[in-house]
């Protein structure tokens, strides 16, 4: 057996698994990566979600400079290597899947960015196709692990510290983490939309997407009646109908452009002569079971028969879906599968989207109380004073699984923080939650599982373990100590990951890095919305609200045209 030493190993290649080897990595740590697949990017690539799911601010203060640098980098590949239409490369943000704002990306290409990325930097080294099978342990601590390739060779790592980024939590039953799975009680957790029992088998479903062209109307493409079709369409209900979606092709309400990652007018190229979709929506969700179960068997037989569902309802589609051009038939048989998207031989998901997780027993429960519109009046959801991120969507959804009654459960919720409490587990000392498997409830992880808050959640878990690589500390030691916490935070802010809720102070201000400690530290909170105002002038009302908040009085310099933004700067320095 090979035995090699890093300082940080991450186990899973999800999307939070690439963010915290990124951030570790330029931290100066050396970091693996191992990954048990041949991809990198979880659910914005091999599980089929490659048209994230994002909110209104993505764009500039709503997500980490690393994670828009990644879509960046998307965007100038389109640009570089193939020729866009007028309509395309008129975006001011260049969305492949349809008009600005929004974006994707096809699968395979976000793979290959993402590897990319990883590879610039010498730290960190990439480890594919590596199954970790055993952990060894000394107290309370990882102190190696253990993985094998497909031949069975072994190759045992050692390091100071450990991150689970796997979409099911996959290292925590492994190296003895203690872990909740499924439903809490309301007893548990005081959540108003949670069970009166706690159930473990209440976790999300699966969905295997499939990857779509849209041929010419005429064409026939129509897949090969699944076996066990009828019994499919029965246990699913197959409906084009989900929340606006009710047709097919009808803009404002269609099933096409919810996914579409390549929209053909965007390009004057014969790469792309026409729409590419991907299809993913409550009809093909897996119905009868979920993961994880309880071993690789059951995972496998509940994986397929995901993909199953998925054929049976692309063939319903192609069929059976009425189509509402007038004409009075059923069936758009012009839905061509694409194989090469994902490398599949059916042109489904190379892994099936994962929605929930086995999350750790943290420091810190976030539960639907902490970012539910209706526990929170104000315009941003609990305040943490440990912030180490920010996360929003358009609700905390959790979507329905029939086998074990677990119905849909929806609810507004407010822009939210990430408390850094909640990637450290209660016992094990060196091991960090990088993924969906942080410390939140069942509910809660309908909002933090998305895309940009999960990369938030594994770049801070990077830049936690190698922020206490560098101070000679525990992970848990650095929100008990405010000098700590506010270090690390700074470490974030530095690395442009923000830590509050500012709608109107974008990362590239000079200010920005100031007014958002000012928010983290509960110091400032606007004034009734997400907007901080930095140019309008410092009132007294605004002095004295923030010494009543420091709890102590403030020397301000006399310069009686001193905005708000300045007045930030000033305070920071004093406060460093």
């Amino acid at each position: 057996m090979d035995d090699v030493k890093y300082d940080i190993v991450i186990v899973g290649g999800s999307l939070g698994g690439v963010a915290a080897a990124l951030r570790a990595g330029a931290m100066g740590s050396s970091v693996c990566l191992l990954e048990a697949t041949t991809w990198l990017g979880g659910q914005f690539t091999a599980q089929g979600v490659n048209k994230p799911d994002e909110n209104q601010y993505i764009e500039t203060v709503g997500s980490t400079a690393s994670y828009r640098d990644f879509r960046h980098a998307v965007r100038a590949y389109y640009r570089a290597n193939y020729k866009l239409s007028p309509s395309g490369s008129g975006q001011p943000s260049f969305n492949p899947g349809g008009s600005y704002p929004g974006f994707a990306t096809e699968p395979l290409l976000g793979h290959k960015i993402l590897l990319q990325q990883l590879e610039a930097d010498a730290n960190v080294h990439v480890r594919l196709q590596l199954q970790v099978t055993q952990a060894e342990t000394s107290g309370d601590s990882v102190t190696a692990l253990i993985a094998s390739d497909a031949s069975g060779n072994t190759t045992r790592f050692t390091a100071s510290m450990f991150l689970d980024a796997t979409d099911l939590g996959e290292l925590l039953p492994v190296a003895g983490v203690e872990y909740a799975l499924g439903a809490e009680s309301q007893a548990q957790t005081g959540e108003a939309l949670a069970p009166a029992t706690a159930n473990p088998a209440w976790i999300q479903p699966i969905t295997v997407p499939i990857a779509l062209e849209r041929r010419p109307a005429g064409e026939n493409h129509t897949i090969a009646r699944p076996a066990a079709y009828a019994q499919l369409k029965a246990q699913q209900n197959y409906s084009i109908v989900d929340g606006y979606i009710n047709s097919m092709f009808n803009p404002g309400s269609d099933l096409w452009s919810y996914r579409r990652y390549i929209a053909a007018a965007n390009f004057a190229d014969p790469a792309f002569p026409n729409d590419l979709s991907m299809l993913n929506m409550a009809a093909n969700d897996l119905q009868t079971g979920t993961l994880p179960t309880s071993s690789a068997a059951g995972d496998a037989a509940v994986i397929e028969a995901a993909r199953q569902v998925t054929l049976g309802y692309l063939y319903w589609l192609q069929t059976e879906c009425p189509r509402n051009d007038g004409s009075g038939n059923t069936g758009f048989p012009e839905l061509m599968p694409r194989p090469d998207a994902f490398g599949t031989s059916d042109g489904t998901a190379a892994q099936p989207y994962v929605r929930e997780s086995r999350r750790i027993n943290a420091l810190v429960l976030v539960k639907q109380q902490h970012i539910d519109a209706d526990s929170n009046p104000g315009p941003r959801a609990t305040f943490w004073n440990d912030s180490c991120g920010i996360g929003y969507y358009g609700g905390m959804d959790v979507h329905a699984l029939a086998s074990v009654g677990m119905p849909e459960c929806f609810a507004s919720i407010k822009p939210f923080q990430i408390p850094v409490s909640a990637l450290i587990p209660t016992r094990v000392t060196n091991v960090l939650a990088a993924c969906k498997n942080l410390g939140v409830s069942h509910l809660a992880n309908g909002a933090y599982r998305l895309h940009p808050c999960e990369w938030n959640i594994g770049e801070s878990a990077g830049a936690l373990a190698a922020f206490a690589l560098q101070q000679g500390v525990n992970p848990r030691d650095v929100p008990a100590s405010d000098s700590l916490l506010r270090s690390y935070q700074q470490t974030l802010l530095d690395a442009g990951v923000p830590l509050y809720w500012w709608s109107d102070v974008d990362p590239g201000s000079s200010q920005w890095a100031a007014i958002q400690m000012l928010g983290a530290r509960g110091l400032a909170s606007g004034e009734g919305d997400l907007a901080f105002r930095p140019g309008d002038p410092l009132t007294d009302d605004a002095k004295s609200a923030l010494a009543s908040n420091l709890g102590q009085d403030i020397n301000w310099p006399s310069s009686p045209d001193m905005t708000r933004g300045a007045a930030a700067l000033w305070l920071a320095g004093q406060l460093a």
